[in-house]
């Protein structure tokens, strides 16, 4: 039953009576869907369709509270000032420091992880320092499960909702209504353009440093996020992954030859022929 701290995480409360619309307008996640014991992914894109800022959100009785990474918590709470204009609503960076992430173990008042569930991963998030497990661990759970997270496994602006499962993770939704990026993740959703997909990396040993290409037949295929020994994640082309696979092209983190596995959960797969995957 781990329980990690997680000190670099900050939350910004967002009351009043237009709270949930104004949210709702703005971010991925759709809140009417939101259960109060639930925490989801989110985000806030750019008009392009990229990743800006990235959360999880969930309810405190009418409040809605985003736990986001420290160094994005200031950023996140000007954005959302711009955007506030007459909205009646009240935005507040929390005095508490670091979320507690804990698994297998049932906790009154912390927040299921919507996105660890669709994994089959039973993993709650509480306010605060409740743990002194090993942070190792949670890399090592997210590693095992395909969860990627900015700043280790993606940089913000440089990838989609699609690239991270967001549309799997119940992060974003394409049945509310509009809101900053939709136009563009809806019609990646539509023609089923997403390429780049988050998979776990093994290697026979042990892997290189975050930030190392993975490459195949000269080609690069992504970049090497969260590292533990053997495995890693990293976000790739699937298309080009597929065409090493299907020619057994080896596939190289630097020098390792590696192995890639889609998560179960997400039920994707690779192109499993050479004129699909160049499809």
């Amino acid at each position: 039953m781990p329980a990690v701290y997680l000190k670099d995480r900050s939350l910004i409360r967002v009351a009043g009576a237009d709270a949930e619309p104004f949210l709702q307008n703005l971010i991925t996640t759709d809140l009417a869907a939101l259960a109060e014991n639930e925490a989801r992914p989110g985000a806030l894109l750019t008009p392009q369709g990229k990743i800006l800022l990235d959360f999880m959100v969930w309810r405190d009785g009418a409040d809605l509270v985003l736990e986001t990474d420290s160094d994005q918590r200031d950023s996140l709470l000007k954005r959302l000032m711009m955007y506030r204009l007459r909205a009646a609503i009240d935005l507040k960076a929390e005095d508490v420091e670091g979320v507690t992430v804990s698994w297998n173990v049932a906790r009154i008042g912390d927040r299921k992880d919507a996105g660890f569930a669709k994994a089959g991963v039973d993993l709650s998030r509480s306010p605060g320092n409740h743990g002194g497990d090993d942070p190792a661990l949670y890399d090592e759970l997210r590693i095992a499960n395909g969860i990627a997270i900015s700043g280790k496994d993606f940089a913000l602006l440089d990838a989609f909702p699609h690239d991270v499962l967001m549309d799997f993770n119940g992060g974003l939704s394409f049945r509310k209504g509009c809101y900053v990026g939709q136009e563009v993740v809806s019609r990646m959703q539509h023609r089923g353009t997403a390429r780049r997909r988050v998979v776990t990396v093994s290697g026979d040993g042990a892997l290189p440093a975050t930030g190392t290409e993975i490459t195949s037949g000269g080609k690069p295929l992504g970049t090497l996020g969260t590292v533990s020994g053997k495995r890693g994640l990293a976000i790739v082309r699937t298309d080009r992954a597929g065409e090493a696979m299907a020619s057994a092209t080896p596939i190289l983190a630097g020098e390792i030859e590696i192995s890639l596995s889609l998560p179960a959960w997400s039920g994707l797969s690779f192109p499993t022929g050479v004129d699909e995957a160049s499809a």
